[in-house]
């Protein structure tokens, strides 16, 4: 299964870690990525520490773990490749809103694009014995 087939069909919860160009590291809770028919994700991000890190160091991890799992998921290693503030495309791409839409509709937001460098399962490596 290809990822964008995998976070269309697949919930569970996820965290985005980023950090700064001096590597002082941050770690936030993020919806499931929206995947280009291009292989590039992407995040939609309001304009905070996540956001600003990438300014500064495109690397960053996604970990996502899948819903009622313990260890089953997928680590993503990306890169940075590109972003836009075109609101109206921010929006069709938007699954939800939480119930805090119109404290959002006040915040500026970013399509902030990246290039999977490296998939690994969330535990273990590609080269792990299955069960490890």
């Amino acid at each position: 299964m290809d990822l964008k087939e995998y976070f269309e069909k697949t919930k569970g919860v996820s965290v985005l870690s980023t950090a700064d160009r001096a590597g002082l590291v941050n770690a936030a809770i993020y919806a499931r990525p929206h995947v280009g028919d291009d292989g590039k994700i992407a995040f939609i991000m309001a304009d905070r520490l996540s956001h600003k890190n990438l300014q500064e160091n495109p690397s960053a991890c996604y970990l996502f773990n899948e819903e009622g799992s313990v260890h089953q998921g997928k680590r993503l290693y990306l890169k940075k490749v590109g972003e836009t503030d075109d609101q109206e495309k921010i929006k069709q791409l938007r699954r939800s809103c939480h119930g805090v839409c119109q404290k959002e509709a006040e915040e500026k937001r970013y399509l902030v694009y990246f290039d999977v460098v490296k998939e690994l399962p969330l535990v273990g490596s590609e080269d792990s014995p299955k069960g490890c």
